[in-house]
């Protein structure tokens, strides 16, 4: 069972109660942030580079949603899975730029971030725009990662497989074993599932 973390009951979360990482926050002319909004987008971008922990899951809801293209992880185990194998399968990942083009909610950041596949060295640079929305609890209930700020429809397949990839990536354990040949590239689990330990990625 997963354990959530909480911050002290009237403790607003800070960057050094979180330990985040990126802190200085840009943010379009015309916008604004309050220091809760900074703390929140502060923390997302340490996520979208491969920094999770305990305390930045803690600014999340126990229920709240991710989704991008390809994966929909709603949970803390699924949301959780999803962050904790971006960085086992990342290194390193570095943010080009973020700006933060609207200050309400959901808050939306455009991002351009640079992966590093770990093993192969493979390069990626993905634009994407971010919509963080916040609960009335001050925490966030969902984060869509919108590749060129698009986002495939909820139904039929490409719905079913991103649900999918979430529910194999909360099987995740901490440690993978990658394996190389003709340039594929498989990820073997340290578990079973449903009597399937391996998946293969081809790059």
């Amino acid at each position: 069972m997963a354990t959530y973390a909480t911050a002290a009951q009237g403790t607003k979360p800070t960057f050094d109660s979180i330990g985040i990482k990126n802190r200085n926050i840009s943010v379009a002319d015309e916008q604004s942030l309050s220091d809760e909004q900074k703390v929140i987008v502060g923390s997302v971008l340490d996520l979208f580079e491969g920094r999770p922990s305990l305390k930045h899951l803690s600014l999340w809801q126990p229920t709240a949603l991710f989704q991008d293209p390809i994966a929909y992880a709603q949970g803390y185990d699924k949301f959780a899975a999803q962050w904790y194998g971006l960085a086992s399968l990342f290194n390193p990942i570095a943010i080009q730029s973020h700006l933060v083009t609207s200050g309400g909610n959901p808050i939306e950041v455009s991002l351009t971030n640079k992966y590093v596949l770990k093993g192969i060295n493979k390069e990626q640079v993905m634009d994407s725009v971010l919509k963080i929305h916040v609960g009335s609890d001050g925490k966030i209930e969902k984060v869509e990662d919108r590749w060129n700020d698009k986002l495939p429809e909820e139904g039929g397949i490409s719905g079913a497989l991103r649900k999918l990839n979430a529910s194999v990536a909360s099987s995740l354990p901490k440690h993978l074993k990658f394996n190389f040949s003709n340039g594929a590239m498989t990820i073997t689990l340290g578990c079973q599932m449903n009597n399937v330990s391996d998946m293969t990625y081809l790059f």
